[in-house]
C-alpha cells in the first residue's frame, strides 16, 4: 500500500511545485526572443546625425547630399580658422617683429639711446632707463600708447615721425624720430634723432639733408621741386 501511495502523489508534487506562486518561473520566450527578433531599425543620414558609421555606397541620393553637406560646412570651419590663424600671425610680424614695424623702430631708437654717452650721461646708468609713452586718461590702460604718425610728402616718399618720454636715474627727457622711406626702398632711414632734457642743449643722435629733394626753387612765381 505505501508504494503505489508514493506513485499516485509524486505527479501531484509536481504540480503543485510548478504552479506554487511564490517560486520563480523560468521563462519559456527568451530563447524565442533572442534568436526570433529582428534586427535594429537602421537610422537615417541627416547632416547633424551622419557619424560614418555607413559607407558611401550604402546612402540614399537624400542621406549623399546631407553628409556631402556636412563634410563641405566643416572644410569652410577649417578653411576660415586657417585663414584666421594666418591673418593673426601676419599682423603680429607686421605690427611687431618687422623692421618696418613701429614697435621695431621703438625699440631701436630706444636701443639707440642707451647706447650713446651723451644721453646716459643725462639720464643716468642705462640698465635703468625705461621708455614709455605718453599718459592716457583711462585709468585701466597699462600700456602708454607711443605719438607716432605715418604720412606721405609730394615725392611718395613715407614719413614716420614718432616721440616717446625717457626717464632715467637722474633726469627725463623726450626723444623725438624722424624717418624716411624712399619710394625704390623697403628700409627706413633716419632723418632725425635727438632727445631733449629740460635744461639742456637738446642732443642730435642723427640728422640728415637731402639738398637734391627739400630744395624748392622758385622761378617766375611758381614753386618747383
Amino acid at each position: 500500500m505505501s508504494l503505489v501511495h508514493l506513485r499516485s502523489s509524486a505527479p501531484l508534487r509536481r504540480g503543485l511545485i510548478l504552479s506554487n506562486p511564490l517560486l520563480p518561473r523560468t521563462p519559456q520566450h527568451t530563447y524565442a526572443t533572442q534568436s526570433g527578433g529582428s534586427a535594429p531599425r537602421r537610422r537615417n543620414v541627416t547632416v547633424l546625425s551622419d557619424d560614418g558609421r555607413y559607407t558611401w555606397g550604402e546612402l540614399s541620393g537624400r542621406e549623399k547630399v546631407a553628409r556631402a553637406t556636412q563634410q563641405s560646412f566643416n572644410f569652410m570651419i577649417v578653411l576660415a580658422g586657417a585663414v584666421l590663424t594666418g591673418g593673426v600671425f601676419t599682423l603680429l610680424y607686421t605690427e611687431v617683429f618687422s623692421p618696418n614695424s613701429k614697435t621695431w623702430q621703438f625699440e631701436k631708437a630706444v636701443e639707440r639711446i642707451k647706447n650713446d654717452t651723451r644721453c646716459t650721461n643725462l639720464l643716468g646708468d642705462k640698465r635703468e632707463i625705461q621708455a614709455y609713452g605718453e599718459n592716457t586718461s583711462s585709468r585701466w590702460a597699462r600700456n602708454r600708447p607711443i605719438a607716432t604718425t605715418i604720412e606721405k610728402d609730394q615725392q611718395g616718399r613715407e614719413h614716420l615721425r614718432m616721440n616717446f618720454h625717457v626717464a632715467g636715474p637722474r633726469n627725463s627727457g623726450v626723444v623725438f624720430v624722424h624717418m624716411v622711406k624712399a619710394t625704390d626702398q623697403n628700409e627706413w632711414e633716419y632723418k632725425l634723432l635727438a632727445l631733449e632734457v629740460k635744461g639742456y642743449p637738446r642732443l642730435v643722435l642723427e640728422e640728415r639733408h637731402d639738398p637734391k629733394v627739400d630744395r624748392e626753387v622758385k622761378i617766375f612765381g611758381i614753386r618747383w621741386k
